[in-house]
């Protein structure tokens, strides 16, 4: 017996002295960056038209604020289609899901490539955004399945990489490329781009299985979980300032004199939000809520800025390097607090986040568009940060949502 105890102690320790050796298991890069350049493809087909307004309503026939319009419709697809389509899909298998969301992008940026009706177009964003938001409430899931639990926060920073990326690098080039070539000419190579990572998600990005439906919280329980409410009130109030702005950046930027330039700005702006990536992935696990406060903030100096220097060409770079700065790490930050709140309902909590992700975008598109046509672009920043400071509010408060540390 005292021989045994003997044998399990060194057992014991030899475990425990091998666990603590053992290095970190390594991330599924591959993986990872298939589901992020998923995410490049949605966020360029969401955002591009804003840097090409005034082609696309020429082309189209329609006024500028119209045109603007594809973003918010785009956006009403996701609000509209993400939760109920989630809850259909929650059982089937996670690969073919992710691979059929994608195929569709292909689809709708072809028909938005060859379309000369304005209806017809519309449709196709409507579409567009359905197949967006069901992408968007799988990536932060799908990604936190493949790495342990103190990996989730890295393994989302990656997967959402694909979001600044098409910011920083995507929108401005296609913005360049749509000026010098036309706009369809970009939506084209979109379809091409979208047909070759079918086959990247095909080869490199592993299957899971759907929740077995005995296990599964209804949708309201999710909503009831504790930090839930306080993580989809921020975000909600985050991306609709940022939309409000982003969708009439052009509009916003000729009293400067750098409505001609939208392209440099936006490059701007996506090369600030490269520089917030490797900070927000690093720290995310251990200190979500600083950079939840931080960003609120910053980003309502941004605006403030803004409203008070609409003239003045340096501050504007200034106050776009800190927007991006701010809102760059959005994604991973929401998605990850999401994550970790619910837990094991982690894929119906991002479907949330996903509808009042683009609820926000639709109410900013159309709350811009709104005030573009009656009070000019101007008052935009003002708004913004009207909606910004009780966030900060907010965040401050829910401590469930943003907790000190990672859960």
């Amino acid at each position: 017996m005292q021989s045994t105890n003997c044998v399990s102690a060194a057992a014991r320790e030899a475990a425990a002295t091998s666990a603590a050796t053992v290095p970190e298991a390594r991330l599924p890069i591959l993986a990872l960056l298939a589901l992020a350049s998923a995410g490049f493809i949605t966020i360029l087909t969401e955002a591009l038209p804003a840097g090409l307004l005034p082609q696309i309503s020429a082309d189209l026939g329609v006024p500028q604020s119209l045109a603007g319009q594809m973003v918010t419709i785009y956006a009403i697809g996701s609000l509209v289609a993400t939760i109920p389509l989630v809850a259909l899909t929650r059982s089937w298998r996670r690969r073919p899901l992710l691979v059929a969301a994608i195929s569709g992008f292909a689809v709708v940026n072809t028909v938005t490539a060859f379309s000369t009706d304005y209806a017809l177009t519309m449709a196709a964003r409507f579409l567009a955004g359905v197949f967006a938001g069901l992408l968007w409430a799988l990536a932060a899931g799908y990604a936190s399945r493949m790495v342990a639990p103190e990996q989730q926060g890295r393994a989302i920073a990656i997967a959402m990489l694909g979001a600044p990326v098409a910011l920083s690098i995507g929108i401005p080039a296609g913005t360049m490329l749509g000026a010098m070539t036309g706009w369809r000419l970009t939506f084209g190579a979109l379809s091409a781009m979208t047909v070759m990572l079918v086959g990247w998600v095909l080869l490199a990005v592993p299957d899971f299985p759907g929740e077995r439906t005995a296990r599964r919280l209804s949708l309201s329980a999710v909503f009831r979980l504790p930090g839930i409410r306080p993580v989809l009130v921020v975000m909600f109030a985050a991306v609709l300032a940022h939309n409000i702005l982003y969708t009439y950046i052009v509009p916003y930027l000729q009293p400067s004199g750098l409505a001609e330039n939208a392209g440099s700005v936006l490059l701007v702006f996506g090369v600030a939000s490269l520089a917030v990536i490797p900070i927000i992935g690093t720290l995310v696990d251990r200190h979500l809520r600083l950079l939840v406060l931080s960003t609120t903030a910053l980003f309502a100096a941004a605006a403030l800025l803004f409203a008070v220097f609409n003239e003045q060409q340096v501050t504007i770079y200034l106050g776009v390097i800190t927007w991006r700065l701010a809102f760059g790490g959005a994604p991973t930050l929401f998605q990850t607090a999401s994550a970790k709140a619910a837990g094991a309902e982690a894929d119906a909590a991002q479907s949330m986040i996903v509808t009042g992700w683009n609820a926000a975008m639709a109410g900013g598109g159309l709350a811009g568009g709104l005030l573009l046509d009656s009070v000019g672009a101007g008052a935009l920043p003002a708004v913004v940060l009207a909606i910004l400071l009780p966030a900060l509010v907010v965040a401050w408060f829910g401590r469930q949502g943003f907790p000190r540390s990672a859960r």
